[in-house]
């Protein structure tokens, strides 16, 4: 460090009633992003920031704007505009402007959607000083003229790339053209991707870079955020997440899914599981984004399985893990996601689960981020039954600490007048270690190695791509399952069953007609697609006819329906035929997209029962 950087928040030069604020929050020394852009913003400069999220960037711009308000009587038109991807973050950076001016008298209205516009407007009528908003809500007020930006001298695009990627460029443009001219504008990214650079070209003027890379670990030390990924194919995947859970032991965790149905579906399972886990999308309203996000932060749930969308801003204080249920499409993402971690000292853990066609898409992540992915095997059971022994032995250990066991003594003494203390002690572990561990889990999970790019489209994972894809957005899972269907050496195909979700048609309902009505089992039959209208039953080949006589001849949730091979299936010429066989039990089922449509895939094992409700990644 040399001389001329500032080492504390007094060597700033900041206001002295800012001071008193940051050593009454209990700062000690700025971040490397504050010590590099405040003096700069403080000097009136542009600045185009590049720092992950975590780093500090809220008191790095906050400060110079509270530092420059002038004293005494202000006007009633805001002199500065932040600008915010999401409703959690304007609340987060406006909380922080709060705080650290509390002493400045500043006046901070935090503007976004899902909160009452009277609200709004009622405080920009009676003055501010620093607007927060999101694009479009600020865009809508603008355009009202409800949000007079004449006495605007600074504007703050705060993860600028988070904004981009949601779709508020439009909206970005619109408010910066509105804003007068000269004027400061600061843009903060934990990216910098050519569409930034854009328009740092357009609206900042000869802005000065800062570039904060992550703090390097020291050799010899261990990185705060500890980055893992799994290889697990994608049948297993649900049951792969929950072993891994149970090994991690997360505080909180976060984790993102693809789409909508995907986190439906994965908080259920993990909710199966024993996780309090919530489902966080873009088709749940503010209402109920708010309750979850309650629930987490009151340690009413352990886990918020989410879209990125949905996540965007979201910052958790008690979050200890990230998980990336699939391998994010491009390196930013991951970045944004792992980011929400490991956060002021504190320790992370990113996990990431990829399919083997995925194993490229980590090194790149790995290229770009200059951040090493540890490549881990599944926790076999002997591992989840050594971690769970380990819980058991905590759990007495703080029992014993905790004393007050007179109560119970009197049971010892008897027991060991019959038999040996260490016999004794060991029953005790024994009903302890089952009362905490919960049921048993004793399916070991396949391992699953990592493939080339070029064998990824070679039908390995038919969730995926196969043969019953309908479409450019069609999307399928299949479930957990012990064993792979059964099936002919003339392969499988597929029926087409008319009856879908609108029909309270479910997968049980479906094995339970089939393996009711002809020589099948459950072990049999394979993937199970349910969109809104229709079936698709994935069965051997030279069974196709047996199974479209079968079901044309029974009822399918009290109704006749359509019953037909799918398309250019190939069906054999074998007579349909009857069984009195029972239905099976469904181990698992899972919703997904296809083509703008929920959909269901579920494998199913035969147990000589009826159908109970399928319970997700078991």
């Amino acid at each position: 460090m040399n001389a001329s950087t500032p080492e504390t928040f007094a060597d700033l030069g900041l206001h002295p009633k800012l001071l008193a604020a940051l050593i009454a929050l209990g700062y000690e020394e700025p971040t490397p992003i504050q010590r590099e852009a405040i003096p700069l913003l403080m000097d009136g400069r542009d600045v185009l920031g590049q720092a992950a999220t975590g780093t500090g960037k809220t008191a790095a711009f906050a400060l110079p704007i509270l530092h420059q308000l002038p004293e005494g009587r202000r006007g009633d038109r805001p002199s500065a505009l932040v600008l915010v991807p999401t409703r959690e973050l304007c609340v987060q950076v406006s909380e922080a402007l709060h705080r650290y001016g509390k002493g400045r008298d500043a006046r901070v209205l935090p503007i976004y959607g899902g909160q009452p516009i009277y609200r709004q407007l009622r405080e920009l009528k009676n003055g501010v000083d620093v607007v927060v908003a999101t694009p479009g809500r600020a865009l809508d007020h603008v355009q009202r003229g409800t949000l007079k930006l004449d006495a605007v001298a600074t504007v703050v695009l705060d993860e600028a790339d988070e904004m981009l990627d949601m779709g508020f460029a439009d909206d970005l443009e619109g408010i910066l053209s509105a804003a007068p001219k000269p004027r400061q504008t600061v843009l903060f990214s934990a990216t910098m991707p050519s569409r930034i650079s854009k328009i740092a070209r357009a609206y900042l003027s000869d802005p000065v870079r800062v570039e904060i890379e992550r703090e390097q670990v020291a050799a010899g030390e261990s990185p705060k955020v500890k980055q893992s990924a799994y290889i697990v194919s994608r049948s297993h995947k649900p049951a792969a997440l929950g072993r891994i859970l149970d090994v991690e032991s997360p505080t909180a965790a976060l984790v993102f899914c693809r789409t909508r149905a995907e986190v439906e579906f994965l908080a259920e399972s993990l909710n199966g599981r024993g996780y309090r886990a919530e489902a966080l999308h873009g088709g749940m309203d503010q209402k109920q984004r708010d309750r979850v996000m309650s629930r987490l932060r009151s340690e009413k749930a352990d886990l918020i399985v989410a879209t990125d969308v949905a996540a965007r801003g979201l910052h958790v204080e008690q979050l200890t893990h990230v998980v990336n249920y699939d391998v994010p499409s491009a390196p930013e993402s991951y970045v944004h996601r792992i980011g929400r971690i490991g956060r002021g000292g504190r320790e992370g853990v990113a996990i990431t689960l990829a399919e083997p066609r995925e194993h490229r898409q980590l090194k790149t992540i790995e290229r770009v981020t200059k951040n090493k992915i540890t490549v881990q095997k599944v926790p076999t059971v002997a591992d989840l039954h050594a971690r769970r022994l380990e819980a058991t032995r905590a759990a007495l250990e703080d029992i014993l600490i905790a004393g007050d066991l007179g109560h119970v003594g009197v049971v010892v003494e008897s027991l060991t007048d019959e038999y040996d203390v260490i016999e004794v002690a060991m029953a005790a572990v024994k009903l302890a270690h089952e009362a905490v561990a919960g049921p048993a889990d004793e399916d070991e999970i396949p391992e699953a190695a990592a493939s080339s790019e070029s064998d990824s489209g070679r039908g390995k994972d038919r969730g995926d791509k196969g043969k019953g894809g309908k479409g450019k957005g069609a999307s399928s899972t299949r479930g957990e399952q012990k064993e792979r269907p059964r099936s002919s050496a003339g392969g499988t195909a597929r029926v087409y069953v008319g009856a879908g979700r609108t029909g309270g048609v479910r997968p049980q309902d479906l094995v339970g007609a089939i393996a009711g009505e002809t020589r099948l089992t459950g072990r049999d039959i394979g993937a199970i697609e349910i969109t809104d209208r229709f079936s698709l039953v994935e069965v051997p080949a030279d069974s196709v006819d047996e199974v479209v006589g079968a079901l044309r001849a029974t009822r399918i949730k009290g109704q006749k329906v359509q019953v037909r091979p799918d398309r250019d299936e190939p069906s054999s010429s074998r007579p349909p035929a009857r069984s009195s066989g029972k239905p099976p039990s469904v181990s698992s089922a899972k919703s997904s997209g296809k083509s703008g449509k929920a959909s269901s895939r579920s494998p199913a094992k035969s147990s000589g029962k009826a159908p109970p409700r399928p319970r997700g990644g078991h």
